[in-house]
């Protein structure tokens, strides 16, 4: 793939569109990753938060022994064979009796790659609102209550963030409206958009074996990836190509998302954007060196793309990923 081959695609992935996923640049040492599945060994969940013109929230009450008569957020676990906007609008309706429309995925949340979740901004386009009159085993009610007045008790207080990150979001969005994009994955993974800026140019890491694109590392699902969470792919592939000890590596957050979910295909891609810089201070025209041949560091020289990647960049303007 040339320099505009490269351009294309970064354009793309700045513009929350997916990319097949062909093959992984860094996986876990031993055998390779097994493909995930839904129920074995991964677990995704959806939650959506829905404010009104007034400033009201939609709020369920809880059915489950654990937790009756609590209020939380429209949430549950994806089923396989769903997308993830399926399952979101399907546990909406199921929980609240609406149907609904995501606007924009405001966070994504993992306890390591085994268990992920991920925080829509949604409207309601239609259904009728569940009273205690319909009250089944999926919830007991649903209602709205004054954002700054939330229902007693909660069945969990992690919502409260998430509230308040859909409250700031509809004043000021930070980040592109972003939707799942519908494509293929075996595996838990992430392409990596990694970073080296100067004071004049911005570079971007791109594998080599076979066409030059965005490096991709796969996630594994052992307890110690599971400990250190996603971030430790990221770090893996860094570690392969980079010497880290001299180097700050920074997350800023997620571009894109890409899943399926139909016929046996349950992986995730996420589209990230990395920061790598010196830990010494001073300026450095150039990027860290990169050991072997299969990564190179590719200048940005085209002035729309490199003005895009650096408004995202200085403006944390992606979706969060949380640990």
């Amino acid at each position: 793939m040339a320099s505009e081959g490269l351009a294309g695609v970064l354009a793309a992935v700045l513009a929350g569109q997916g990319l097949r996923v062909q093959s992984c640049d860094s996986a876990p040492a031993g055998e390779p990753p097994a493909p995930v599945r839904l129920r074995k060994n991964v677990c995704y969940v959806v939650l959506a938060v829905f404010l009104s013109e007034q400033d009201e929230v939609l709020l369920v009450q809880e059915a489950k022994r654990e937790c009756r008569g609590s209020w939380y957020l429209p949430a549950g676990r994806m089923e396989p064979g769903e997308s993830i906007v399926e399952a979101l609008q399907r546990e909406v309706k199921e929980e609240a009796g609406l149907h609904c429309e995501p606007e924009t995925l405001l966070s994504v949340e993992e306890r390591g790659p085994s268990w992920v979740r991920f925080v829509f901004l949604a409207r309601p386009t239609g259904g009728i609102l569940k009273t205690s009159k319909e009250a089944d085993a999926e919830s007991l009610q649903a209602a709205w209550y004054p954002r700054t007045s939330l229902p007693t008790p909660l069945r969990a207080h992690d919502i409260l963030h998430l509230v308040e990150l859909a409250a700031q979001y509809r004043q000021q969005a930070r980040h592109p409206l972003l939707l799942p994009q519908e494509l293929p994955c075996d595996l838990v993974c992430q392409r990596l958009v990694a970073t080296f800026t100067s004071a004049q140019a911005v570079w971007v890491l791109v594998g080599t074996v076979g066409m030059p694109h965005l490096p991709v590392t796969a996630c594994g699902l052992s307890p110690t990836e599971q400990r250190g969470g996603m971030k430790m792919a990221v770090l893996r592939l860094l570690q392969e190509c980079l010497t880290l000890h001299h180097l700050v590596v920074e997350i800023k957050g997620l571009l894109g998302l890409q899943h399926l979910g139909r016929d046996h295909t349950d992986g995730i891609c996420l589209n990230m954007l990395v920061t790598v810089a010196f830990q010494s201070p001073g300026i450095q025209d150039e990027p860290p060196k990169v050991r072997g041949e299969n990564f190179i560091w590719w200048k940005v020289t085209e002035e729309g793309l490199q003005s895009q990647l650096l408004q995202r960049l200085q403006g944390s303007s992606v979706v969060p990923v949380n640990r």
